[in-house]
C-alpha cells in the first residue's frame, strides 16, 4: 500500500463506490434520461450512481487526508457462508416456500458469526418466519407459498 494512503479502509470503499457508481452511470447512458418530473429508465441508475461516486471520491480523498487503521483479515469462510444461504433462498423460495426459506436464510447466516448461538438463531428465524408471513402474505397479499409444494404432499 503506498504511504500517501493513510486510511487504507476508506480508500478501499471509496474504490468500490466509484466502481459501482460509474459503472450505473455506464449502464445508464443506453437509455432515455427523462426529467424529475418524468424520470426514464435511466434517471434513477444515472442519479444513484453519480451520489454513490460522490460518496465514493470522497471517501478516497479524506482516506488520503486522515489516519486510520489497515485492513484486516478477509473473511472467506463467512462471505462463502453468507453468499450460499441467499443463494439457497432463492432456491428455497419457489419449491420449498417463504418460511422454510426464511429459517435457512437466518440460520446460515447467523452461523457466519463467531458468536453464533443456535437457541438465539432458532428463535430470530422463527421470529423472522412469522413477520414476513403476516407483512407479505396476509397484509400485502403477495401470492407466496408459505410452505411449498416440495414439503406438502
Amino acid at each position: 500500500m503506498p504511504t500517501f494512503i493513510r486510511h487504507p479502509k476508506d480508500f478501499w470503499t471509496g474504490i468500490i463506490f466509484l466502481f459501482f457508481g460509474l459503472g450505473a452511470i455506464i449502464i445508464g447512458q443506453d437509455y432515455e434520461m427523462g426529467t424529475a418530473g418524468r424520470m426514464g429508465p435511466a434517471y434513477f441508475p444515472t442519479v444513484l450512481g453519480g451520489l454513490l461516486s460522490l460518496v465514493g471520491a470522497i471517501a478516497v480523498v479524506r482516506s488520503l487526508l486522515s489516519p486510520g487503521e489497515a485492513i484486516g483479515k478477509f473473511y472467506v469462510k463467512e462471505l462463502v457462508i453468507i453468499l450460499s444461504a441467499v443463494l439457497l433462498f432463492g432456491f428455497l423460495m419457489r419449491g420449498a416456500g417463504l418460511v422454510p426459506a426464511i429459517l435457512v436464510i437466518v440460520l446460515l447466516s447467523a452461523f457466519a458469526s463467531p458468536k453464533f448461538r443456535l437457541a438465539e438463531a432458532a428463535m430470530l428465524a422463527v421470529g423472522l418466519a412469522v413477520f414476513a408471513v403476516l407483512v407479505f402474505v396476509k397484509l400485502l397479499g403477495l401470492p407466496m407459498a408459505i410452505i411449498g409444494p416440495w414439503l406438502i404432499k
